[in-house]
């Protein structure tokens, strides 16, 4: 089965995801704890983000894989830390993380790891139409000498 996210995608993902948990607390009223986490989650999120091998990020640092096993390993984390950290009674608080944890789990499985990079796959394409291109041995990007 082709996955239908590829590196692009997912950096869309993942940004939208920074800008909603940064913004759940106030718009959902949560309590201190769970407030602290949604920021600290949201500055996480935004820093991993910024920092992976992918189209939308600023310094590509963290190989997309890693990014990925990141990921995993959070969203395992994820239903647990509302029970954790004391909060797992208040619903909207509560149900906003489990539903980050279906989100995250699943990006990560709709996501081709493996996908080249888009920007990659653009410069390569540069790089093949301004190659010059050779017939029998000879360069059609520069004049030919004549025999003497």
């Amino acid at each position: 089965m082709q996955k239908p996210i590829d590196g692009r995608r997912h950096g869309m993902v993942d940004y939208a995801t920074v800008a909603t948990t940064a913004a759940a607390p106030r718009a959902l009223g949560f309590p201190r704890q769970a407030e602290n986490l949604a920021y600290g989650l949201a500055a996480a999120y935004l820093g991993l983000s910024l920092l992976t091998d992918y189209p939308l990020s600023a310094k590509k640092a963290v190989p997309f894989k890693g990014h990925g096993a990141t990921e995993v390993m959070l969203g395992l984390a994820l239903p647990f830390l509302p029970r954790l950290l004391g909060f797992e009674n208040d619903r909207r608080a509560r149900n906003f993380f489990l539903g980050l944890t279906a989100l995250t789990a699943v990006t990560a499985l709709l996501t081709d790891w493996n996908a080249p990079d888009a920007d990659q796959a653009h410069q390569d394409v540069r790089v093949r139409l301004n190659k010059p291109r050779t017939q029998e041995g000879r360069n059609l990007g520069q004049p030919e000498m004549a025999n003497a």
